[in-house]
């Protein structure tokens, strides 16, 4: 039972936002409804609402995102500071290293890209703030459920399937537990063509002042740079340092820390 005080409305709103993406940058009603699960009827008021607030442009019979809705990635990158606590680690992992280097948190099933300093060699697969990526087939997404405990992975894993992005994706439940376990003892986490062919990366946990794991942060760059092995021996020790500079900023920034743990 749901609590009194949820909107399904609200619900409903933000359902329709989160349904534009790269694979339907615009939509008629129709298929709007379709993504969302509601009703023509629903759909129809609250893409009319996005319109009249700004959020949502109507052209012809198709509706499109509008800019107005980076303000709601804006607001949060600049309330809680994390260009300034997350940034200058991960620039001077890059500039160190020449692969790019992200924080990301556990979003659903999903890990989401919080931080981003690209490399400045063209890689296959692109990334940036806001991208949301499958957990099983990353290595920050496998750093951060092996913190939670026994019972997060199992509620996981019985949440459905692990989708196969490559011939390299563990889609086996105990596969993915053994992983999990591996990185307990490590503290580290590197997959290599796992989400998509020709990446290699590694990752660390960043803890919080209570020793929970709020994040994540890694290095990734193209297998045609290094290997995996020579990208673990190099990265780690760099990647473990910015973890550390991370987590001591996180202690100033506590309302931050608690934002990353937040679920």
């Amino acid at each position: 039972m749901k609590d009194p005080e949820y909107l399904s409305t609200l619900e409903r709103g933000l359902s329709v936002l989160r349904a534009f993406d790269a694979a339907h940058p615009e939509m008629a009603l129709s298929e709007v409804a379709i993504v969302t699960g509601l009703s023509p009827a629903v759909a129809r008021r609250c893409l009319n609402t996005l319109v009249s607030l700004g959020y949502v442009a109507q052209v012809g019979r198709r509706f499109l995102l509008r800019p107005e809705v980076l303000s709601f990635g804006s607001a949060y990158l600049s309330s809680m500071n994390i260009e300034q606590v997350a940034a200058p680690p991960l620039q001077s992992l890059r500039d160190q290293t020449g692969d790019s280097a992200s924080l990301a948190v556990r979003s659903g099933r999903d890990i989401l890209y919080v931080c981003h300093i690209p490399t400045q060699r063209r890689i296959r697969l692109g990334a940036g703030v806001g991208t949301r990526f499958p957990l099983h087939a990353t290595s920050m997404g496998k750093v951060l459920p092996a913190f939670q405990g026994e019972r997060f992975v199992e509620e996981f894993l019985g949440g459905g399937a692990l989708a196969r992005m490559t011939e390299r994706t563990i889609t086996d439940p105990q596969a993915f537990r053994e992983r999990l376990e591996a990185i307990v003892d490590r503290h580290y986490d590197s997959a290599l063509d796992e989400l998509d062919y020709g990446i290699v990366s590694v990752a660390v946990p960043v803890f919080d002042a209570d020793e929970r794991v709020v994040a994540a942060i890694n290095c990734s760059t193209s297998t045609t740079r290094i290997s995996q092995g020579e990208l673990v021996r190099t990265r780690l020790p760099l990647l473990r340092e910015a973890a550390r500079a991370i987590e001591d900023e996180l202690r100033r920034w506590p309302m931050l820390a608690r934002s990353l743990a937040a679920k």
